[in-house]
């Protein structure tokens, strides 16, 4: 079971997601900055949180570290997506009110998912593709 960042963490990670690199306690602290006071213990110290948890990799820089993702912000958001699928007692009815839920423009998004994911049957193509 995935456990859902906390709002700090998920500042963090979504940085390290968007830049797709290594980077430093620093890179992060300069960044966070410019939405909050921040101090560079408290950064270093969700980072390391991060790091235990298996969420970031880190290898020494010098005296710091630089960290970088494990897996994807996608792949992290499937792995949600299935954790609360999952908790369901009716899972066909969870997904029929998911689906409700969703706009025509994420109804294509999963049609696509389905295709490419090999799931592509007649019942989730759009009806103008039948």
């Amino acid at each position: 079971m995935v456990r859902q960042l906390g709002e700090l963490e998920n500042d963090i990670m979504t940085r390290v997601w968007q830049w797709n690199r290594p980077v430093t306690v620093r890179e992060v602290l300069k960044d966070l900055r410019s939405e909050r006071e921040i101090a560079y213990t408290t950064v270093m110290t969700v980072l390391d949180k991060l790091y235990r948890k298996g969420w970031v990799r880190r290898e020494r820089a010098g005296r710091a570290y630089r960290y970088e993702p494990v897996s994807s912000r996608e792949a992290y958001t499937a792995a949600l997506m299935n954790d609360a699928w999952a908790t369901s007692d009716n899972p066909a009815a969870a997904l029929v009110h998911f689906f409700g839920m969703m706009s025509p423009e994420q109804r294509e998004w999963l049609r696509d998912a389905l295709r490419v994911a090999g799931a592509d049957t007649e019942e989730t193509r759009a009806p103008e593709a039948r």
